[in-house]
């Protein structure tokens, strides 16, 4: 459902909906969720707290500032959301220990190195050995090491 309402932007007044075209917005709109191709639905800004700036409309295609950077052309018939998108400090969050990562599903990262011949091709060895076979093996325990007929 689309809603409606006035906001004022520097001189004129402009309609503003939930999700419209960038041929209704004025230059410098802040926007996200923006289609590449009508119709597709939302490809371009939808992480959390992505801004895309409108820079220039000429012909039937618009200028997008996009967050990386990159400057972009899109059909002006493609929608849009207007404003940021949500959470946007999601990336300055302290998780503060393993517990908190843990409940966010992340599981722990342990390098083959450290584990034993049976469970990973570069385990075993004494102390801090590179890799604990001469050659590598595959989970099988067969060599992988390439071999002159």
């Amino acid at each position: 459902m689309l809603w409606k309402k006035l906001v004022q932007f520097g001189k004129g007044f402009f309609e503003r909906k939930e999700e419209s075209t960038s041929t209704d917005m004025p230059l410098g709109t802040a926007m996200h969720n923006i289609e590449i191709t009508r119709g597709r639905g939302g490809q371009l800004a939808r992480a959390a707290g992505a801004v895309v700036k409108l820079i220039a409309k000429e012909g039937k295609s618009a200028t997008l500032r996009l967050p990386s950077g990159e400057v972009r052309l899109v059909s002006q018939n493609c929608l849009a959301t207007v404003g940021q998108v949500g959470n946007v400090g999601v990336n300055q969050k302290i998780l503060g220990r393993a517990g908190s990562k843990c409940w966010l599903g992340k599981r722990p990262v342990v390098r083959g190195v450290v584990m034993n011949p049976v469970d990973h091709p570069h385990g075993g060895g004494e102390g801090k050995a590179p890799i604990g076979r001469k050659k590598n093996h595959n989970p099988l325990g067969l060599s992988c090491a390439w071999k002159k007929n």
